[in-house]
């Protein structure tokens, strides 16, 4: 398996904790950010891709009115299962998808939804063309994607820390992926090459991130995201070393007891 292609997997215990660490840790104040400009767009029908665990589908399906239908679709099976096992406020459809191959009609829904997923995506402009199509004329593209790594501190300073065991090798996921889509004019351009002519609204986003623990920090990060698999492939047998010493650098930095620090994202919005 490629390097690319093991970015996008989110299986085993990943998924599980994935929304018991990463969701509050990271996502959840983002996917609040994220619904609640879904919301004032009143859409009637919302296809949301890269749902994952479901962090912004509950909150659209309670907030949204029961009349709007939501279509919440992931690429990893496991996210989706746990995401429904989890449940939602009112039914939704829950549906396996490609973000590169969208299984809808064209001009079909009134907002498309991706919380921090387009970073993954092998080819962005292909995939937000097929956002495009199935975007009714008018509709909108909303979407959230991480800024530069060192203006999210806790993954900065854990990525660091897990260098140190593997110097001549280390795991670069979290910088590779997740943060390696922050250029807004990269953003602006792959947006045109997809297909939408009206230029995007890109607002950046900061927040505080907050934890009991470093050591729920260290495990959100090192555990909780490919990274996991990543530290495995060099040696399954330091999994635990790697998330103390990223506990450790953590506390160095923050102290012992609850843990804060800055989180920051750009939120795209791009009507068709």
């Amino acid at each position: 398996m490629s390097t690319s292609d093991s970015d996008k997997v989110f299986a085993g215990s990943i998924p599980k904790l994935y929304d018991e660490y990463l969701v509050p840790l990271i996502f959840a104040p983002y996917a609040a950010d994220l619904a609640r400009r879904v919301v004032a767009r009143a859409p009637a029908r919302v296809l949301e891709v890269a749902a994952g665990t479901g962090v912004v589908t509950r909150l659209l399906a309670s907030t949204l009115p029961a009349s709007s239908s939501i279509v919440a679709t992931d690429l990893n099976p496991p996210m989706l299962a746990l995401a429904e096992q989890i449940g939602t406020a009112r039914p939704v459809t829950w549906q396996q998808a490609d973000a590169m191959r969208l299984p809808f009609d064209d001009a079909s829904v009134d907002a498309v939804v991706c919380q921090f997923g387009a970073m993954f995506f092998p080819d962005r402009a292909h995939a937000y063309a097929e956002a495009r199509r199935v975007l009714r004329p008018g509709g909108a593209f909303l979407f959230n994607v991480w800024d530069r790594i060192e203006d999210n501190e806790f993954t900065d300073v854990v990525v660091q820390a897990v260098a140190t065991i593997f110097p001549a090798d280390p795991p670069r996921f979290l910088a590779r992926t997740p943060h390696g889509y922050h250029d807004t004019a990269t953003i602006a351009r792959d947006l045109a090459l997809g297909g939408f002519i009206a230029p995007p609204q890109i607002d950046t986003v900061a927040f505080r991130s907050r934890a009991d623990s470093a050591q729920v920090v260290a495990m959100a990060f090192c555990q909780g995201t490919p990274m996991r698999s990543e530290i495995e492939a060099r040696d399954a047998s330091r999994l635990g070393e790697a998330t103390d010493v990223a506990a450790r650098a953590l506390v160095q930095r923050y102290g012992a007891g609850p843990v804060d620090g800055k989180i920051q994202a750009h939120v795209i919005t791009v009507v068709r």
